[in-house]
């Protein structure tokens, strides 16, 4: 299945979409019961993986009217071995259900992919600990802890993996180290306060310049999720080395803060148009920022109204 895994397409120009908030459109727009904000497990089911393609497909139709390539990122966020634990999965089911995310991912692929349309199959993975809450591992501990997920991944052949909601340095220099130790690409996604900096005080610079020194810039490249364009924007500076590893940007719809949003029993998805114009504003002032999706609060329709302010004839051939 692996195609892609030693010359990543997203690094030669163009713009590759990915998906949005898969958690949060599943649970409030599909009314879809996800335990502990798990959608790996709708992968043991018929019905789930039917809904899963529905999902997926909803955002694969906007790339494909753009012309532009697909990140397809698996729904393996929570699928790593504390919260497999918590729900019913020893290390055996998650290595399953991890190597059957990949396949469930190239399947879409063989349906959808075009020559102007690549489509990048990614394992995703997910903080040990809450997302918005700043992790205590250190890099050793946290490439241990990593391994086994990345390992199914590269098992079932992904073509790369990408951390996502990352808030400690250390975790993702072990996710970095884990991945290189398996020669499978990886990129990492911080997430920021309404500060711009990670829960600790810790600046994106700061983070990105720690994980590449630790690991001799082995990232492909780092993102930002899980934050609103307003909370971290200021924080941004064109004329500075590390922004050129910034490749990719999947904000949130709302822009309440991460205590806000976990206190919500509803779905605030803000303002589809008003993002895509963030979105277009941070590419203009950073043309390096190629990928684009959404977070918590996001669906399709928020992912073509991204497409749709930051598409131009010259960002399909750049």
């Amino acid at each position: 299945m692996t195609k892609y895994r030693s010359g990543l397409p997203q690094h030669h120009g163009g713009i590759f979409l990915t998906d949005g908030g898969l958690e949060t459109t599943l649970i409030f727009h599909h009314g879809i019961e996800l335990p502990h904000f798990a959608a790996f497990v709708l992968l043991d089911s018929a019905d789930g993986r039917r809904q899963l393609k529905q999902y997926y497909e909803s955002y694969l139709a906007v790339a494909r009217d753009h012309g532009t390539g697909f990140v397809l990122d698996s729904p393996t966020w929570r699928a790593s071995a504390d919260w497999g634990a918590k729900l019913g999965y020893d290390a055996a089911a998650l290595a399953s259900v991890n190597r059957r995310s990949i396949e469930f991912l190239g399947e879409l692929r063989s349906g959808w992919e075009r020559p102007n349309m690549p489509c990048v199959i990614s394992g995703a993975i997910g903080p040990r600990g809450d997302g918005y809450k700043a992790g205590d591992m250190d890099a050793a501990e946290a490439e241990a802890y990593h391994a086994a997920q990345i390992d199914s991944f590269v098992e079932a052949g992904a073509d790369m993996v990408a951390a996502y909601t990352l808030n400690s340095i250390d975790e993702a220099i072990g996710v970095v180290r884990a991945a290189g130790a398996r020669a499978i690409p990886v990129a990492i996604s911080f997430t920021v306060e309404t500060d711009g900096r990670l829960p600790k005080g810790v600046t994106l610079r700061e983070a990105i310049e720690a994980v590449d020194h630790a690991t001799q810039e082995a990232a492909e490249y780092f993102m930002i999720n899980c934050a609103h364009p307003t909370h971290f924007d200021s924080a941004l500076k064109s004329d500075e080395k590390w922004m050129r590893r910034i490749h990719g940007i999947r904000a949130n719809a709302s822009t309440r803060s991460h205590k806000e949003l976990d206190e919500s029993d509803t779905l605030d998805s803000g303002d589809a148009i008003d993002l895509g114009r963030r979105y277009a504003s941070l590419r203009r002032s950073f043309s390096g920022i190629r990928i684009l999706g959404g977070c918590c609060g996001t669906d399709h329709s928020h992912v073509a109204a991204i497409c749709e302010a930051c598409i131009t004839p010259r960002a399909l051939t750049a």
